[in-house]
């Protein structure tokens, strides 16, 4: 799932995992690991695959502020197992922001527990 943009790249692309081994002058069988994410790409390689798909690597890698949102389709009580996972890239000064909310969020919670708990004592 890792390096899901970069095959998504290549098939968009035409280009056979055979020519991308290739172009990072490696076996097949080391390219399939490395777009499987079950091996590292280097960030020179990055580079050459960015420049053979015709992208910026920013376009291809994975970013390490992605979020994968899950969506089961609990709400129609789909047990499937069919999920669907989007990416979003999120931008660190956001999720900080959001991150403060809950805190927040969890702070006026606890409060409320209280105060009903009181109120349940005073009845």
């Amino acid at each position: 799932m890792i390096q899901r943009k970069l095959r998504n790249l290549r098939k968009q692309k035409c280009m056979s995992q055979e020519k991308m081994a290739k172009i990072l002058s490696t076996d097949i069988s080391s390219y399939c690991r490395k777009e499987n994410g079950k091996s590292k790409i280097h960030d020179d390689e990055w580079e050459k695959l960015a420049k053979a798909l015709n992208v910026s690597v920013d376009d291809i890698k994975e970013s390490k502020n992605s979020v994968f949102v899950q969506n089961d389709n609990s709400t129609f009580n789909d047990n499937s197992g069919n999920y669907e996972y989007q990416k979003f890239n999120i931008p660190n000064s956001i999720l900080e922001n959001l991150q403060d909310y809950i805190k927040i969020l969890k702070e006026q919670n606890e409060s409320l527990k209280r105060e009903l708990e009181s109120f349940k004592n005073s009845n």
